[in-house]
């Protein structure tokens, strides 16, 4: 089992939501959070002042998935975030050593 966790554009949520569903994937979690990478911020105005941008507004988007799925998950997440341009995020992909399920105490495949 992995854990793939994807920071992408807020824009992009609902287009990597409806992918996931399209492929299976039956739950994901999705945090605000702020970053930068190879952008590094970028200035704005506010009220004629002009200020800079540090840390970006992205989201970050989590789905445990099962070894057999994870290549479908990676291709659908890439090319549903995607626009072309820096800034795009990245996917990172982690090992899952369990996942108990509360309500039924289900573990394993069987908790996703």
């Amino acid at each position: 089992m992995k854990m793939v966790s994807a920071i992408i554009k807020h824009f992009k949520l609902d287009e990597v939501r409806d992918a996931l569903n399209k492929i299976g994937v039956q739950g994901m979690t999705a945090i605000d959070v702020k970053g930068f990478g190879r952008q590094k911020g970028h200035m704005e105005v506010y009220r004629g002042v002009e200020y800079e941008v540090k840390f970006l507004p992205k989201v970050k988007v989590e789905v445990a998935v099962s070894d057999y799925k994870l290549d479908e998950v990676l291709s659908s997440i890439q090319s549903s975030a995607k626009t072309g341009e820096i800034g795009d995020g990245k996917i990172f992909v982690y090992g899952l050593e369990d996942v108990v399920r509360i309500r039924t105490g289900e573990h394993g495949e069987d908790a996703l």
